[in-house]
């Protein structure tokens, strides 16, 4: 688990997302219309929970918990990229390191929410020290979080088809100092 203070909205804790006592509000979010680049829009509660059970049973995959204000905002995936699918679409580099993110629906909007979210996500990730890129991969059509990613310094590499979508491989380098 990690805390930290975002000025101007709060404590944010990022911690390990518990399978079964957060599935209410992680099947709320899942099952919207605007989560369907996520993949779960068609899940019963019982398969949302399986797909977290496995996850959390495992060393190379990691399902994180955001929480701002006590208010959960979202959930942050972590992946080694090796260790995934995804390793067998793209020539993974040593430090390389995979995050999935998903931002709950605001109740308002808040000026600078999610640059200071990921912001604060980019100090955990880099906290180790040899993870020296981030790595995402997005459905291609999903045109809104493509911009955002650009937007947080993301450069685009090539598209992949997997099984369940085309990818947009995208990356961002560690800043050195």
């Amino acid at each position: 688990m990690t805390r930290e203070t975002l000025p101007g909205l709060g404590d944010f804790e990022l911690r390990r997302l518990d399978p079964r006592k957060d599935l209410d509000i992680v099947y709320g979010w899942v099952r919207e219309p605007r989560a369907e680049f996520w993949g779960m829009t068609g899940h019963t509660r019982d398969q949302v929970q399986e797909i977290y059970e496995f996850v959390d049973g495992l060393d190379t995959h990691h399902a994180y918990l955001m929480v701002l204000a006590g208010t959960p905002v979202g959930i942050f995936q972590t992946y080694e990229p090796a260790a995934d699918p995804i390793g067998e679409f793209y020539q993974v580099r040593d430090g390389d390191f995979g995050i999935h993110l998903f931002m709950a629906p605001a109740r308002t909007e808040i000026p600078g929410f999610t640059g200071a979210i990921f912001g604060a996500l980019l100090r955990f990730v880099f906290a180790v020290p040899s993870r020296r890129r981030i790595v995402i991969e997005p459905d291609a059509r999903n045109e809104r979080a493509l911009r955002r990613w650009k937007r947080l310094g993301f450069e685009l590499g090539e598209q992949v088809e997997l099984p369940h979508k085309t990818a947009q491989l995208a990356f961002l380098d560690r800043i050195a100092g």
